[in-house]
């Protein structure tokens, strides 16, 4: 997801280019937050006193080190039993997504949420799988949706849905469980992207946790918490799928290297990961009330309408009176701010376009958390001068 700041083309429909040099549009990790030199002191030991495991074969679902430190971080920080033996872990989820389209064959009916992050409906078409849209309601997808298009494979991300920061209410999560639990051949992917940054109340139960029928598959990753280029992501399989799993794709290499392997194994076993998820939630917290502030006290604040649930990294924001999405993007492109609209998140089956809600005019999706609190104040100001100041 995260991308290079700098030139770039232009918003949809110009063809200029323009410098963005305030991004809300794609969150990324900066050198300072990552610790670097705790890192590297850990890869050190770990060449010094596993160098005939770093060059051996890792078996398929990743290092037995790794999947046992995963386990007992999902235990402590998501209430998750799992065990190793469930774990499959992959360089980044698009590969993982990859798997699961050859785990549960091509002639599955894969569902992806709409909106949502349009990369997944790609990926899953890309591997062969045919991928249909549900729509969503204020608590997330529908399950008759899922029933009127013949879903058999869902995938969501309930704890903090992308665009939207929808929180699956427990209602519906079970729900979505009866569904599943109706068919054998129904699964749930747990998308859990970025729970580790809910920044107010109290953390949400994963659906795999209140699942009782083994129909639930829980995917994260390290790449959002730590650094993007670090790919290093899991999937945890329900265990009435580990040997079916290890049967049809136990074949392959793991795609991690076990020098990132062991590493990240000792920083999760020896409480480094926590510790950084602190700090960067303390971070994100401060940047989170700073912009929110900065916004419920700016001269255009009665014109604009803030929708967020206190969970992720990222919320809505509507800009009324100040013309066409369109437009708006390219004023703000103008100034030198990059932010995605909410309509670029709406997917359309093939050879079919995007039906959008008309209350999606002016609604974007502001990512606060590549930038520095020191650039808000002027952020604010750009957007004011951009959207309300007149001419």
């Amino acid at each position: 997801m995260p991308r290079e700041q700098g030139t770039s083309s232009a918003p949809r429909g110009e063809g200029a280019s323009f410098h963005f040099d305030i991004d809300f549009a794609e969150g990324g990790g900066k050198a300072e937050n990552f610790p670097f030199s705790l890192w590297t002191k850990l890869l050190r030991r770990v060449v010094a006193e596993e160098a005939g495991a770093l060059l051996s074969r890792s078996p398929g679902q990743g290092g037995l080190a790794l999947r046992e430190a995963i386990a007992a971080h999902l235990l402590r920080f998501r209430g998750l039993a799992v065990a190793p033996e469930q774990i499959v872990v992959g360089a980044g989820t698009e590969y993982l997504y990859g798997l699961l389209v050859q785990f549960f064959g091509r002639s599955r009916r894969f569902c992806v949420e709409n909106p949502g992050y349009g990369r997944i409906q790609r990926i899953y078409e890309s591997c062969g799988a045919q991928c249909l849209l549900a729509g969503l309601d204020d608590a997330g997808v529908v399950p008759g949706e899922l029933v009127r298009q013949g879903a058999e494979i869902v995938h969501i991300s309930p704890s903090h849905h992308y665009p939207t920061g929808l929180i699956m209410p427990i209602s519906r999560r079970y729900e979505l469980l009866g569904w599943a639990a109706k068919d054998a051949g129904r699964f749930i992917i747990e998308d859990d992207y970025d729970s580790e940054f809910r920044l107010t109340g109290r953390p949400i139960p994963t659906l795999m946790g209140i699942d009782a029928t083994g129909c639930v598959l829980y995917m994260n990753t390290f790449s959002k918490s730590l650094t993007p280029t670090i790919r290093i992501s899991y999937l945890v399989l329900p265990e009435r799928l580990v040997a079916p799993f290890r049967e049809k794709l136990g074949f392959y290499s793991c795609t991690v290297s076990n020098f990132e392997q062991y590493t990240l194994a000792r920083f999760l076993a020896e409480g480094h990961f926590e510790r950084h998820i602190h700090r960067m939630r303390t971070l994100y917290r401060r940047r989170r009330e700073t912009i929110l502030t900065l916004l419920k006290h700016a001269p255009f604040a009665d014109r604009i309408d803030i929708q967020e649930q206190g969970s992720g990294l990222h919320f809505l924001v509507r800009f009324r009176a100040a013309g066409e999405t369109a437009a708006i993007e390219r004023k703000l492109a103008a100034a030198g701010i990059r932010m995605r609209p909410l309509a670029a998140c709406y997917m359309a089956e093939a050879n079919e376009t995007p039906r959008l809600p008309e209350e999606l005019q002016g609604v974007f999706v502001l990512d606060y958390s590549s930038v520095g609190e020191a650039q808000m104040r002027d952020a604010v100001a750009r957007i004011g001068r951009a959207l309300y100041e007149e001419e």
